[in-house]
């Protein structure tokens, strides 16, 4: 009313809503405002309508974390997300995911970090900060030193920022989680995988990698297991959507021998195929003893392959989570799965496979649980962060659910 603006239904509605959960003494209130929300009519938030948002915000220290996904932010809306960073000192959680923030508005929310001393967990995913944004955040991390979580997936960083990434991580000690998914990467040398590797080998402060589609093939994963035999901090290696084919695995299976820390392991639309499936069942089954989740998801596997991963849990006490969907079932593969299920082995809730029976014969259908289903959704009914469709951070917890 003070700025004379037209009243957004959707936000003052859910304002409503806090205020009531105020009033019932709540603290550490998370406010949500999606863009795409699917039970409600959401009229998406502008740059000038964070403005206002923000006003709100820097008066209010119920609130300690704000989830503005998928709306009309721009550089505009980053201008005002970077004040609220600088004079609000409660808010410890900040979504930014697909706002059309580019460069210059990715710049001004890591300047504003600089002096930040309470946010921890980040999510920029989507936003085409590209490069030039990326260099910015990476600077950042030299100074900050209370983000624990940062997602940067899908912003088109360059080989220079992933590179710079790399490099500034090797001296940060509270960045726990970092997402550099889907970077645009030219050249078939693998340049940050090899800085990549570099980087673990000398920080013992990161748990959680996402190295998806980046392009990477056997002498990339080779690269990232060199390290993991000195590393002994990580717990969650995402290498999904890559290039990685069997011999990848040779590396991989090998590590794992010796390595005792990781936790989660996602191999997901890659290419490892029977032979690389028995190398990893042969070591889950006689040597490793601390991975807990594996998601081998459309590897092009066999039979052959997804029966050595079965029996390889008959052995195996600790693999709890195992997803193996989009792969060549046949008859030995349903009936061995069919076998873990029944048995208390597998449980429900933690493959993405159900066995069922027709005319005596078992197959398998697909169950919509997974390693981070939700990464870039939420389902519209039911819990927003269900333990068996997001099995990876619940496993290898690093703050909300980023």
């Amino acid at each position: 009313m003070e700025k004379s603006r037209k009243i957004n239904s959707f936000v003052w509605h859910l304002l409503q809503e806090v205020d009531e959960e105020i009033e019932k003494g709540l603290e550490g209130i998370i406010l949500n405002i999606p863009g795409n929300s699917r039970l409600m009519p959401a009229e998406r938030i502008t740059g000038e309508d964070f403005w206002i948002l923000s006003r709100i915000l820097k008066k209010n220290p119920h609130i300690n974390g704000l989830d503005v996904r998928y709306n009309l932010m721009s550089d505009v809306g980053a201008y005002y997300a970077a004040r609220l960073l600088q004079k609000q000192h409660k808010l410890i959680y900040l979504n930014l995911m697909f706002n059309d923030i580019g460069p210059e508005g990715g710049e001004l929310i890591a300047k504003a970090l600089h002096k930040n001393t309470t946010l921890k967990y980040l999510r920029m995913t989507g936003n085409k900060i590209e490069n030039k944004g990326g260099m910015f955040f990476a600077a950042m991390l030299q100074i900050n030193s209370s983000l624990e979580k940062l997602d940067l997936g899908d912003c088109d960083l360059g080989m220079q920022s992933v590179i710079a990434f790399a490099t500034v991580l090797t001296q940060n000690q509270t960045i726990k989680g970092i997402n550099l998914n889907r970077p645009i990467l030219y050249g078939e040398q693998e340049e940050p995988t090899v800085h990549l590797g570099h980087m673990l080998k000398e920080n013992h402060c990161l748990v959680a990698l996402h190295m998806c589609k980046h392009n990477m093939k056997n002498c990339g994963i080779k690269q990232l297991c060199d390290a993991l035999y000195l590393n002994r901090s990580l717990r969650y290696l995402d290498v999904s959507c890559n290039k990685i084919t069997r011999d990848g695995m040779v590396c991989l299976a090998d590590v794992l021998k010796s390595n005792t820390t990781l936790e989660v392991i996602d191999l997901s639309f890659n290419r490892i195929e029977d032979v690389g499936a028995k190398y990893l069942s042969e070591t889950l089954a006689s040597h490793n003893r601390s991975l807990k989740a594996l998601s081998v998801v459309n590897n092009n596997i066999k039979g052959e392959g997804l029966v050595a991963l079965s029996q390889s849990m008959k052995t195996n006490p600790i693999l709890s989570n195992v997803y193996i969907w989009g792969n060549k079932f046949d008859e030995a593969t349903c009936v061995a799965y069919s076998d873990l299920i029944q048995t208390g082995r597998l449980k429900p809730d933690n493959t993405d496979v159900e066995p069922f029976v027709v005319d005596g014969h078992v197959y398998l259908a697909e169950v919509s649980n997974g390693l981070k289903k939700h990464y870039y959704w939420r389902p519209t009914y039911g819990e927003v962060c269900s333990q068996s469709s997001n099995a990876g951070s619940i496993l290898v917890p690093v703050g909300p659910d980023l």
